[in-house]
Parts: structure tokens; sequence; C-alpha cells
């Protein structure tokens, strides 16, 4: 006969494992899904994160990049990872704006994710091969209205926010470009160097270094203020586009189901992680601009970016299988 002090150990212990088991948490390694290729800025952040959280979990974060279908491929493996703390993904702007654009998705990008945090934020620049004779957004207006259909950008993928970004200038100018996507930043910025392309509207740690160096030409940004990263160079707004204003952003999720207390204990780590100088000092250089928050927050943000872009699609008449 089980007795109630017998009932009253089992309880206990129960609860003791429930409180314990989250403390304990990681016990092995964890991955680390990002759904683009080596080179852009989610390599950037998603990397940098990773060394941070092995230290301070003391389990090792390994970075996996799952790039293809759109940046879908990698998000729909991680929603149909275990919620178990062990799998987890950065999302970006261009997964919000998928949720529009393609029309088979077989993953919500609000219901299917335990929402931990926001990382980043970054302004997208308009570079221009050194080939286009033009130096301001008036200049490069003019020459791409003398010259519709002749000219093609590249970006990180159909939907991407250099694709929406690209689409929204010609919306707003009245001209007409090319379209050419490529399987991530790191690509289409090899595409733009090479000169297989005359322009893009890439996010900041994927432009920035071939500007210093040179080897592309930094026309303006794309945010309605200026990048701390390149005082210099205005925004696409203030230099001849009044209201034009877009931007991508980095965040972290795991598959939905995943417990509160491995959230709030991943909530505070990235926390802390994006507060340590060095790395810091390293989103600074690369033009990205840190801004952690709740999970409650994140999820928010990111419902209002799936609707903010899908007006967005809607309006321009873009639509992908």
């Amino acid at each position: 006969m089980v007795t109630i002090a017998r009932i009253f150990v089992l309880a206990f212990g129960v609860l003791v494992a429930a409180v314990a088991w989250p403390q304990q948490y990681p016990s092995k390694s964890i991955r680390l899904i990002l759904p683009f290729p080596p080179g852009g800025g989610t390599d950037t952040v998603g990397r940098i994160l990773a060394l941070k959280l092995s230290d301070q979990l003391g389990q090792q974060v390994i970075v996996e990049n799952r790039p293809g279908g759109g940046a879908n491929i990698g998000v729909e493996v991680a929603a149909k990872s275990a919620p178990d703390g062990y799998t987890l993904l950065i999302p970006t702007i261009t997964n919000a704006i998928g949720q529009t654009l393609y029309t088979r998705l077989s993953f919500d990008l609000v219901k299917d994710f335990a929402h931990i945090s926001l990382l980043a934020t970054t302004p997208l620049i308009l570079v221009v091969h050194p080939s286009v004779p033009v130096r301001t957004v008036k200049e490069f207006t003019a020459f791409v209205k003398g010259r519709p259909g002749q000219l093609s950008y590249s970006s990180s993928g159909s939907g991407s926010a250099a694709h929406l970004a690209g689409e929204l200038f010609s919306s707003m100018t009245g001209t007409k470009m090319v379209h050419v996507p490529y399987k991530g930043g790191g690509p289409s910025m090899i595409a733009l160097v090479g000169g297989e392309v005359s322009l893009c509207f890439a996010t900041m740690p994927s432009a920035i270094v071939y500007v210093r160096n040179g080897r592309l030409r930094g026309i303006a940004v794309s945010t309605a203020k200026r990048s701390p990263t390149a005082p210099e160079v205005p925004t696409i707004a203030e230099a001849g586009v009044p209201g034009y204003d877009a931007g991508s952003w980095y965040g972290l999720v795991a598959p939905a189901g995943t417990s509160k207390e491995i959230v709030a204990r991943l909530n505070t780590e990235a926390a802390r992680a994006l507060k340590q100088p060095d790395l810091k000092k390293t989103f600074d250089t690369a033009g990205l601009e840190i801004l952690p928050s709740t999970p409650e927050e994140y999820e928010a943000f990111t419902r209002s970016e799936v609707a903010k872009w899908g007006k967005v699609v809607k309006t321009v008449g873009l639509k992908a299988d």
C-alpha cells in the first residue's frame, strides 16, 4: 500500500526534477540553423553569436548553413525539429516577407516558433559596380530611367530584403530594373563585385568591406536615419526619394513547444552575449545595431513585420511558388 508519506516523497521528487531539469540545460551541443549560405549578414550574426553562446552555456553551438528555397529550407528544418532547445534558428526579414510571397509554405513564422529575442537590425546600402558612372541617388535614378530594363540588381534571393528594397525603389521612382536572385548575400556580393550585375540593395555586413576597399561604390542607405557605420553616406530619402525606408533584422527562435524555462534561459544568455564589448565592436564595424528584446516583444515585432511587408508584396504584385 502506498502511504501518504510515500506519495509526498514521490511528489517532491517530481517537483525537484522539474525544477532541476531546465537548470541542467544544455547537456549537449546545440545546432544553430542559418537559412543562408556563408558570407552574408546572417552568417556574420550567427557565427559571432554562436561563439559567445558556446562560452556562456558550456556546450558547443554548431552553426549549420541550410540555404535554398528562398531561405525557406532552413526554416522548415528548424520548424520540424524537436522542441527541446537543441535546435535554434536565426530568421530574418526575408522570412517575414516570405510569409506572403510564397503561397505553399509548410510553416508559419509566428505560430511554429518560440520567439527568444530580436538580435540586431541593419540598414541596406545601395551599392553599384564602379563601372556604373553615378555617385548620388539623383544621378542613379536618372541613369536607370534612361536605360529601362537594362540594369540588373542582385539580391540574396526572391523575397529577400534586397529584392523588396529594389522593387520599392522602382515603384517610388518610376524606374525599371531586372532582379537577379542569388542564394544568399555572399553570392550576391560576389556577383556584383565581378560585374555580373550592376547594383544591389545589400545588407551593411555584406557590402561595407567592399565599399571601404573601393571595389563597390556606396550611394545611399535605405533607412530613415544615416548609419553610424558610414555616417558620410546619405539616406535614400534625403537624397531624392522622400519617404523611402527599408531595413533588415536578425532574431533567434526555437521550434514551437520549447519550454518557457529554456526560452527564458536562452533569452538571458543572448542578452548577455550582446552586451559583450568585443561583440558590440564587431557588430558596429559591420553596420549592425544591437537590439535585444523580450520573447514577447520579439513575437509582436515578427507579427508586425509579416503584416507590414505583406502589404508591400501585394501592392507591388509579387508572387512566388
